[in-house]
């Protein structure tokens, strides 16, 4: 059976989780009281990086949440890096609390990365979208002339961004491809020229891999 914790937080958990076990059993012996908090730390860092399997809705017209979180943003705005035109973007807000392992919400190639260094504002602000670190990722839908771009944002506590991909890759729907730590919003963008229905509402919570944000139409 697979142990559901993401690979891509091996070093975190061996960094913070010996010590609190280590901690734990110190505590016990010399200072039961204190027992509590190792255990709550622990337990915490075990929560954020809890990674479940899932099964994708599959289908070429489909795009699936690519963030575990709550709906913040649908909003028009025009794509300047991959795009290149005017899109509607779907934004998703990662609390702490939520599974941070991020999944590729089409069947597509990646064909363009970027990774831009700033500031870590509150991902709930609005001037996180354009200040706060980020990684862009173009993929081009296989089957189809169709492109999407897809943004991880740092947010005020995360302050790492995995992005497990490179140029060229080719991705099922649904497929693991990186994680935001500690906190972050993810972004997707669909360009107009798409027929897309979009099927979420802001305040809507959603699950990566599992919640369709949309479809587009032929």
């Amino acid at each position: 059976m697979r142990i559901p914790l993401t690979k891509y937080g091996i070093k975190e958990l061996i960094l913070f989780g010996v010590p609190c076990v280590a901690g734990a059993g110190f505590a016990f012996v010399l200072f039961p009281w204190l027992v509590p908090l190792p255990l709550f730390i622990l337990a915490f860092i075990l929560n954020f990086f809890r990674d479940p399997d899932r099964d994708t809705p599959q289908g070429t017209n489909l795009i699936i949440a690519p963030a575990d979180g709550t709906v913040s943003h649908i909003v028009p705005i025009y794509e300047d890096n991959y795009l290149h035109c005017h899109t509607t973007k779907i934004s998703i807000f990662m609390s702490v609390l939520n599974v941070h392992v991020n999944r590729v919400p089409v069947h597509g190639r990646v064909e363009f990365l970027k990774h831009t260094k700033g500031k870590f504002l509150d991902a709930r602000d609005d001037e996180c979208f354009s200040s706060n670190e980020n990684n862009l990722m173009g993929l081009s839908l296989m089957g189809g002339h169709t492109k999407i771009v897809i943004k991880q944002i740092a947010g005020r506590i995360a302050k790492r961004i995995v992005c497990a991909c490179r140029v060229g890759d080719v991705f099922q729907q649904g497929q693991r491809f990186g994680m935001i730590k500690f906190g972050s919003r993810v972004e997707v963008f669909v360009p107009d020229s798409v027929q897309f229905e979009v099927m979420v509402c802001v305040g809507d919570k959603v699950t990566a891999g599992k919640t369709i944000l949309g479809k587009i139409r032929e």
